[in-house]
């Protein structure tokens, strides 16, 4: 089944003030996005605040936590702060969780940072708890490991599959071959788990470059990935580069190869991506 493409920028910049946040909001809502995301991360926005002034700034653009790190918080306050803001923004919230994956903000925070295997467990308990609390809330979890895409694969209506990898306290991408072999194993997780309606997919693209010059955007982002060729570089998901045309081209490629219909870019190339949107919006 094809799903509608959906997108979504993922606002990392923290606002000078609240009219300036609206304004980006209103600009996100006006170049075609269907949500507005904000992460959680010290230093950045706090996400649901920001959510509720999305909202308002906004008319039909949906919001969204794009992931909340569920070692950050406690299943019950969560749930509480979950149903406020589901109310304040009329429905329009979709909750984004993962394990976390940052050491330095725990320390900062003076909250543990548990091994893997006990952050997947408390992922675990709070998709569990939330279930019968926030009902109506469509969620959405991000991550990359087995354990995850199978709690994903029981009760997520989002998987957000993670365009990269952490060996020890090193990130490394995921090549083209790498994201559909965790595609592949996400949907064979659907099978075990018996869902009879897969749900939605989505990637985050970290880059966007519109040029004639595909070969220098992949050189420019190589020294970021010195393990990987510049053939490896122009085809990796979280790159897009190319003409307006050849991005939309490769983002068809993807939903009709892999399924991913819902597509997220970070704040930094909101502009770039929006004639993308109306790109694919006019040939759907």
């Amino acid at each position: 089944m094809v799903l509608p493409f959906r997108f979504a920028v993922n606002m990392l910049e923290q606002s000078a003030t609240g009219g300036e946040w609206r304004a980006r909001c209103a600009r996100a809502e006006e170049l075609g996005y269907d949500l507005i995301l904000v992460a959680d991360h010290l230093g950045m926005p706090a996400p649901f605040p920001s959510l509720v002034a999305a909202a308002q700034a906004t008319t039909r653009t949906r919001v969204g936590t794009f992931v909340l790190n569920a070692g950050f918080w406690n299943p019950a306050l969560l749930a509480r702060e979950v149903a406020t803001t589901a109310a304040l923004t009329d429905g329009r919230l979709e909750l984004g969780l993962g394990t976390g994956y940052v050491p330095s903000e725990h320390e900062q925070a003076g909250i543990p940072f548990l091994p893997p295997r006990e952050r997947v467990d408390h992922l675990t308990r709070t998709v569990e708890e939330l279930k019968d609390e926030p009902s109506g809330v469509p969620l959405l979890i991000g991550g990359n490991g087995n354990r995850v895409l199978r709690l994903a694969a029981r009760h997520a209506d989002v998987m957000a599959f993670s365009g990269g990898r952490f060996d020890g306290d090193t990130p490394t991408v995921l090549t083209a071959e790498e994201l559909a072999a965790r595609v592949e194993a996400y949907a064979g997780f659907e099978k075990e788990a018996g869902r009879e309606v897969p749900a939605e997919r989505n990637l985050l693209i970290q880059r966007v470059v519109v040029t004639e010059d595909r070969a220098a955007a992949a050189a420019d982002f190589l020294p970021h990935v010195p393990y990987l060729t510049q053939e490896q570089v122009l085809d990796l998901p979280i790159l897009a580069a190319g003409t307006v045309r050849e991005i939309a081209d490769r983002l068809r490629a993807l939903r009709e190869r892999l399924g991913i219909s819902y597509f997220t870019v970070l704040d930094h190339s909101m502009e770039a991506f929006g004639p993308v949107i109306a790109e694919l919006r006019s040939t759907h």
